[in-house]
């Protein structure tokens, strides 16, 4: 299992910093790659240091950061409920962030909380209390069956929904600014914003790993697992709400970004198999990667003019998602 992940881990950290330094030198002013890598070792000029540094840096670290989350939070929803269609947003976490974050923006609240970060902190808030109200809803007798958990979701997320609705068609002038948010970007993203989420990130994969041969368990029933060592209720747990945090401070400080934790550890589960301890962490670089092409495909394919990032992904996602579940009916194993 080590010799795998060293060797996949290692194919996926080249391709990401292949991906990673041409972004860099892709944009309105295009720039050498062997002037970004100048200006990364402090050796570049004036104007291509403070390009690099100060506007695509800070944006494409995000993103990095924003698809690992996504991802990592993918693998952990399909692990511990035990089906390949759960993304991070299976249980209402975006519906709960935006709800929060349209309220914000609908009643011009920033100034009055935490100016910049107003959005971000109260869209994290009521992800992270949705998942509590759908935990609290799917409780029967101290323990979560996974379907009463993803229709808790469901339910949860369609009534959220539907206030989202409302205060978009009360907002007046304020509808493109909740609209944009929703369909998830990352522009005009600044240093804040990864130190932001970078801890929970952090904090959130290394707690996934160590879950991962319990989710292997799982595979195999929650019945099984019990009797196997496992604690059930507590992975459960554990793995539910770490993946939370992580789907919540993704879209907390990027909107709405669908269909990265969906895909990307699909297709990591094609390549490698079904074992956790390989998918939890190649899925870091695997939405690393796709969410910083999707960006700068966002920021280049109409420029001037920037397509939301949500857009992107679901344009890109849903065709592979079809593709993955037409091979899944002919008898791949997904």
């Amino acid at each position: 299992m080590k010799k795998r992940l060293l060797l996949y881990g290692g194919g996926a950290a080249l391709l990401l910093l292949f991906s990673f330094t041409l972004s860099l030198s892709i944009g309105s002013s295009m720039i050498p790659i062997t002037e970004v890598w100048s200006v990364l070792l402090g050796k570049g000029d004036e104007v291509s240091t403070a390009i690099v540094i100060n506007v695509r840096l800070p944006r494409i670290i995000l993103a990095i950061l924003v698809g690992s989350a996504l991802a990592v939070a993918g693998a952990g929803f399909q692990g511990v409920l035990r089906n390949p269609l759960a993304d991070p947003y299976i249980l209402g976490v975006s519906s709960g962030a935006s709800f929060g974050a349209a309220f914000v923006i609908l009643f011009g609240l920033q100034s009055a909380l935490f100016g910049m970060y107003s959005i971000p902190i109260v869209a994290f808030l009521t992800g992270v209390l949705t998942l509590l109200l759908v935990i609290k809803i799917a409780m029967t007798s101290g323990q979560m069956k996974k379907e009463t958990l993803i229709l808790s979701g469901v339910v949860v997320q369609a009534f959220l929904g539907s206030f989202i609705s409302l205060m978009v068609s009360m907002s007046g002038k304020a509808i493109n600014e909740i609209v944009f948010w929703m369909m998830g970007s990352l522009t005009m993203r600044g240093w804040e914003y990864p130190k932001i989420m970078a801890p929970y990130l952090f904090i959130g994969i290394v707690i996934l790993l160590s879950q991962g041969r319990a989710l292997n368990l799982f595979t195999l029933g929650e019945r099984q697992a019990l009797h196997l060592g496992v604690n059930v209720e507590r992975t459960k747990m554990v793995v539910l709400v770490t993946s939370t945090l992580l789907t919540a401070s993704a879209v907390s400080v990027s909107g709405v970004i669908g269909f990265v934790g969906l895909v990307v550890p699909h297709l990591i589960r094609m390549v490698v198999g079904p074992d956790y301890r390989l998918i939890i962490p190649l899925s870091v670089f695997g939405g690393s990667i796709y969410v910083l092409w999707a960006d700068t495909i966002a920021r280049m394919a109409l420029m001037p003019k920037e397509i939301p990032l949500g857009v992107v992904t679901s344009l890109l996602g849903a065709p592979f998602f079809a593709y993955l579940l037409k091979k899944g009916k002919k008898g791949v194993k997904l």
